[in-house]
């Protein structure tokens, strides 16, 4: 599918966005977050700019499907490491094991209902708390208005990735080309709203 100009702007927007997180970083935390939230922006820079090079295409290779699996365990193990310590081997287990089956199921288990079990349960926990632990936080006081904005970030990530997932499930809500249409902006502000909810924490 032709991109078009207004496809590329935004997707190098969302790229310089990330960009910018990676080099500016998060300071005041542990080592773990900061290498985690670092490994998701990384991740997420580069599939921004695989996109914007390549082409919304890429997004039907499994390596791809694999890859974009870091961002979510990242960011959520980054979330539970700073504000759920009592939950912090645990959930670095449970993202170790998650990614290591996403990547086993993927590329060595032609079994297509286990990979995409094993994908939805994984992407399904991280989203959770990248959608409700930092909006948890502001509405209980411990955290700054500006922090929920990951919140929104984490609905945008799994609004687009629901659409993705049942396009690719031959189930889809929209077509194809409307998804494809509207992954730019959905990436944009999904960037976007991650680096504001982190610089207004």
């Amino acid at each position: 599918m032709k991109r078009s100009a207004l496809d590329r702007l935004l997707l190098l927007a969302a790229s310089l966005l990330a960009a910018y997180q990676v080099a500016v970083g998060i300071n005041g935390l542990g080592a773990l977050p900061v290498l985690a939230y670092t490994v998701a922006f990384g991740v997420l820079l580069v599939a921004e700019l695989l996109l914007l090079i390549l082409g919304l295409e890429v997004l039907d290779e499994p390596v791809v499907v694999i890859i974009s699996t870091v961002i979510p365990l990242s960011l959520s193990t980054g979330l539970v490491w700073q504000h759920l310590p009592a939950l912090r081997t645990p959930y670095l287990v449970f993202a170790v094991a998650g990614f290591l089956v996403v990547t086993l199921t993927r590329s060595l288990i032609p079994r297509r209902r286990l990979a995409v079990l094993a994908l939805a349960v994984v992407h399904g926990v991280a989203g959770v708390i990248i959608t409700f632990l930092p909006a948890g936080l502001v509405l209980a006081g411990r955290a700054a208005s500006g922090y929920g904005l990951i919140s929104v970030g984490g609905g945008l990530i799994g609004l687009g990735g629901l659409l993705l997932a049942f396009l690719k499930a031959g189930r889809p809500f929209l077509s194809r080309q409307v998804i494809f249409q509207l992954l730019p902006g959905l990436l944009l502000l999904m960037t976007a709203a991650f680096v504001a909810g982190f610089a207004l924490a």
